[in-house]
């Protein structure tokens, strides 16, 4: 399984980016998936997650009303919309994969890691 995330960049705050990570292998549909990131210096925290069907979905206090996680499982795609960006959302950005049928919230139950995407917001 690879997961390839896209869509990073330097914005100004308010602005909007809209993130995608795409999952090659066969069993994309049976995942949960998560956007995660990390600021230097700091630990990988949970942002979004969502479940195999999109049905369930779960957001850090700090985003919810501003971020939207969504999938389509016939693309194989997990897509984060960040609205409202704001400085303290600076952060190296992960998509993830979990072969559970159960959220996870903790960057230690997630078994496929993309690369990060940077996203950089300024005052």
């Amino acid at each position: 399984v690879q997961l390839q995330a896209s869509g990073g960049g330097l914005v100004q705050a308010g602005d909007s980016l809209r993130l995608t990570c795409e999952v090659s292998g066969r069993r994309f549909g049976l995942y949960v998936m998560a956007w995660f990131r990390q600021a230097p210096g700091k630990e990988r925290d949970l942002v979004a997650v969502i479940d195999w069907g999109g049905y369930n979905k779960n957001y850090a206090d700090s985003v919810k009303g501003r971020f939207t996680i969504s999938r389509d499982n016939d693309q194989q795609t997990v897509s984060l919309q960040m609205d409202g960006l704001k400085p303290e959302d600076t952060a190296l950005y992960y998509c993830a994969a979990r072969e559970d049928y159960e959220l996870g919230y903790t960057a230690s139950v997630y078994n496929y890691w993309g690369q990060g995407t940077q996203v950089t917001v300024s005052s």
